[in-house]
């Protein structure tokens, strides 16, 4: 018997206790262990709920008890949850968690831990929801030098996108309706601006290198300046305007990492990635391109990575082993994003566009709407580009072509 813990019962915690007893049978079958769940901590009581005598408020029941072998970490944050989660590996339980923030900023330190007390630390929910991602890299595609990583990430910033370019509405009608939805926080800077995209490319990154790649280290542009004129022109070059966050390998030494919106091709593996969908395009040197697509968030989308997770390290605990992640605390080589040569769409007011079209070397005029004027500009870096747009002394606004 494998017995699990449960540190925070809000929306995922309770979708992981879910699927590991609505799927007891099955999970027991593929595992050939049966697991349970004995404890659930929460500082709240949940009256009549079936789990409520599996409820306990101090942490020091589940570290103290050697019956319980993994622990899943679904609180949330980086105080609590951290020092939960250093206790628990130190004690020689095996956690998973789905909390990106603490990956991020603390997974080198914590799979190091793991290893040295003999146990393992998990994390495919942290990343993707549901979406297998994290395995596949640790895994599936072990014998392959990833060159480059481009995912659609956040389900939020992808809805807003989707629906401006569908509907033709402006962001902030859009907005309101994710909410509304249920899509979008209250306050949805961490959706919008791109650090919840940022956290994630530097967790994937961080695999793709086998060293740190810190969220504070990337570049992040949010979606709020993109407007409803900018989708008459990507659908003019055929394309759709997408939130990508980006991993990509210079060479042997270094990396580019940042998140910023994109215009891509309709027929680009991405491209038709809408809604609240998300998928991630893994590029290795043998492989080529590998897509994976899927829920990003939900409740039970994101319980079962966490779930899969528990599996694996039931798996680990019955054989004895260590399961695989290379992801040392030395600090991985970042290249400055601006300093990639990229394509570029641009646009400014019509009655300027000669002004800019003078200074920025091999624009080419691409279309007219709503009294603007875009060009595309090949081959050039965004410091380069940026030079060039303050010489023309005119507003501009700018879109990276993927």
């Amino acid at each position: 018997m494998i017995k699990v813990a449960v540190l925070g019962y809000g929306t995922v915690g309770s979708g992981v206790v879910e699927v590991l007893q609505d799927n007891r049978e099955l999970i027991a079958g593929r595992l050939g262990e049966d697991i349970e769940v004995k404890y659930i901590l929460d500082l709240r009581d949940f009256p009549g709920d079936k789990n409520e005598s599996l409820v306990v408020h101090d942490v020091k029941t589940i570290m103290d008890d050697p019956e319980v072998d993994i622990v899943c970490e679904t609180m949330g944050g980086v105080g609590a949850a951290y020092e939960f989660t250093k206790s628990a590996l130190t004690a020689g339980k095996s956690v998973c968690t789905s909390n990106k923030e603490l990956v991020e900023k603390h997974g080198a330190e914590l799979l190091k831990l793991a290893s040295e007390n003999g146990c393992n630390y998990q994390f495919e929910a942290s990343v993707g929801g549901g979406i297998p991602i994290i395995r596949v890299i640790n895994t599936s595609l072990a014998p392959e030098r990833i060159d480059s990583i481009k995912g659609i990430l956040n389900g939020t910033t992808n809805y807003i996108l989707t629906k401006m370019a569908d509907e033709g509405a402006d962001y902030a009608s859009v907005l309101k309706q994710a909410q509304d939805l249920g899509y979008a926080e209250r306050n949805p800077e961490a959706d919008v601006e791109g650090h919840d995209a940022g956290r994630k490319i530097a967790i994937l990154a961080s695999l793709m290198t086998g060293k740190d790649v810190a969220y504070d280290d990337i570049y992040i542009e949010g979606i709020t300046a993109v407007e409803p004129v900018d989708f008459k022109f990507a659908d003019r070059l055929g394309r759709r305007i997408k939130l990508i966050a980006r991993a990509d390998r210079n060479d042997d030494v270094a990396i580019t990492a940042f998140v910023a919106p994109h215009m891509i091709p309709k027929d680009h593996p991405l491209g038709g990635v809408n809604d609240v969908f998300n998928a991630v395009l893994v590029t290795g040197n043998m492989l080529g391109d590998a897509m994976f697509y899927g829920k990003g968030a939900g409740k039970l989308a994101t319980a079962s990575a966490v779930v899969s997770d528990v599996i694996d390290l039931g798996r680990a605990k019955l054989a004895g082993i260590s399961l695989p992640c290379v992801w040392s605390e030395d600090k991985a080589v970042l290249r400055a994003h601006d300093e990639k040569k990229e394509s570029f769409f641009v646009r400014t007011a019509s009655v300027d566009a000669d002004k800019l079209a003078s200074v920025i070397p091999g624009a080419t005029k691409v279309a007219d709407a709503d009294g603007q004027t875009g060009y595309v500009v090949d081959d050039i870096s965004e410091k380069e580009l940026n030079g060039a747009i303050e010489r023309s002394g005119v507003c501009v606004r700018k879109i990276r072509l993927a």
